[in-house]
């Protein structure tokens, strides 16, 4: 996204008129929760949380496996908010639950209703799974992503508008979370109609509750698992940020209110070994929620990762003025701890999420060489078996990549990991060209709307398709196979 000149700026707020930002209503009963999200918080735990347009003195939770007899409940006295918010963020965890089973839930208020959710499988089940991969996914109406062209239109319900929203509704059965490496709502992006030039603050915080209202369609019944991107720390991207900068627009507000209360640290290890458990627990301190952190789900160790603070050269602490969060070198520190916990006996497969790749078509601007830097090495050294980026609206499949050589293995037990790219859910900035396309990639469609879907048939075998957000066609698919018949993988890593 590029800076606007005072000449552009003046002349679009010369256009402003009517039909700007919407606010969605704000109910009667203003405890009604909505924007519900679930997250994997801990072991045998899920976060519950939502927003309300009052402050809570306590938030509760009434859930079982059974949707007529919620015998178990939950409660928390956190709500909180920020300035320019509109709405009070809510968060309750629901523990002790059994591994692999569905659970229904009810959060107390006048206005809600039972949902329900799946909870995790155990660290070393290794019964097959399906993960959709969604980035840069923004609001769908007037001030966002429709599924013709940009258009004025009025709010209507998520699950007859938004393909890709839709197709993660029709296709429920199919798989069992989400994973959202970053960019979420694009409501940084306000000021690309002319109509909410002079109501910053109010436009930003109108398509932030707009979003995460039709993501709830998804977030509301599958965990929910957040990684952050360049357009939840944005300010500096509007020439004239100073002043008009929303506060849930800068440097990640809205994102750390809405995920930092909800996302794990790390599960630990599963592993009886000493030195696992000594490096789990080492990257257990390190972790820093929402920003970096960990988690185990049946035979896949996940590692979320921030790519845009907390490294050196990071590209929103450069450029957009953002964090850091931790000290010095500590998101690097953890991602070695934790990735050195990992028993490839119980857990075989370790995918690590971030937005920013640096493996991508379309040139040097795609590429993020400082994450190459910072990361690159690592990833090869502790045997990371794929890292699914986005940033790039388009999707991707690169072949396993390191330091710019594709493996001769291909997708036959190679030791270099594999690099994919999913960032075409659609948002108000549309998708981007393939342009050049280097000697890695395997696969790249521009013309689609789509996401990824990693399919864990067993533990030699990951299934990647990716699918078209409109009528849920497999677009491409690709299947690694890795023997993982060592117990800690420690490579050596080139000069």
């Amino acid at each position: 996204m590029t800076g606007l000149t005072l000449t552009s700026v003046l002349t679009l707020m010369a256009a402003t008129a009517a039909n700007a930002y919407t606010y969605p209503n704000i109910p009667t009963d203003k405890t009604t929760p909505t924007q519900t999200r679930l997250a994997f918080q801990e072991l045998n735990a899920v976060s519950v949380a939502w927003n309300t347009y009052e402050k809570l003195e306590q938030s509760c939770v009434a859930y079982g496996t059974s949707p007529t007899s919620l015998t178990q409940r939950a409660c928390s006295s956190d709500s909180s908010t920020y300035p320019t918010s509109r709405t009070w963020f809510n968060n309750v965890l629901l523990t002790g639950l059994a591994p692999a089973t569905t659970y229904y839930y009810k959060i107390d208020s006048t206005n809600s209703t039972t949902n329900s959710f799946k909870s995790a499988h155990k660290p070393g089940d290794q019964s097959s799974f399906a993960v959709n991969a969604v980035i840069d996914m923004g609001v769908y109406g007037a001030d966002g992503y429709t599924t013709t062209k940009k258009r004025d239109i009025p709010f209507v319900p998520p699950s007859l508008t938004h393909s890709t929203i839709d197709q993660l509704v029709q296709s429920a059965d199919q798989y069992d979370f989400v994973v959202h490496p970053g960019d979420f709502a694009y409501a940084d992006d306000w000021y690309l109609r002319p109509q909410n030039l002079l109501d910053g603050k109010d436009a930003y915080a109108a398509i932030t509750e707009l979003f995460f209202n039709q993501l709830s369609a998804v977030s509301a019944y599958k965990p929910y698992m957040a990684s952050p991107g360049n357009h939840e720390a944005a300010c500096k991207e509007v020439f004239y940020y100073q002043g008009a900068c929303p506060l849930g627009q800068y440097n990640f507000t809205d994102y750390n209110a809405r995920f930092g209360p909800t996302h794990p640290t790390t599960f630990g290890t599963a592993s009886s070994e000493a030195a696992a458990q000594s490096n789990a627990t080492a990257a257990q301190k390190l972790a820093l929620p929402p920003f970096w952190y960990s988690y185990d789900y049946g035979m896949v160790h996940f590692v979320s990762l921030d790519t845009e603070t907390d490294f050196p050269s990071a590209p929103d602490t450069a450029n957009l003025g953002a964090g850091p969060y931790g000290r010095p070198a500590q998101q690097i520190d953890f991602l070695k701890a934790d990735l050195a916990s990992v028993d490839r006996t119980v857990t075989p497969w370790v995918v690590v999420l971030g937005h920013r790749p640096w493996y991508s078509t379309g040139g040097s601007d795609n590429i993020c060489s400082e994450c190459q830097t910072a990361f690159e090495d690592i990833f090869y050294q502790y045997g990371v078996d794929l890292f699914v980026a986005g940033h790039v609206h388009n999707l991707q499949r690169q072949q396993p990549t390191y330091k710019g050589t594709v493996d001769p293995a291909g997708l036959n037990n190679p030791k270099a990991p594999w690099h994919i790219v999913a960032g075409a859910a659609g948002n108000i900035e549309g998708l981007s060209s393939a342009g050049t396309i280097p000697a890695y990639n395997a696969f790249v469609d521009d013309s689609h709307n789509g996401y990824a879907r990693l399919t864990f048939v067993d533990k030699n075998s990951l299934k990647v398709d990716m699918i078209h957000s409109t009528n849920g066609e497999i677009l491409d698919s690709a299947t690694l196979t890795k023997s993982h018949d060592q117990q800690f993988v420690r490579q050596t890593v080139s000069a």
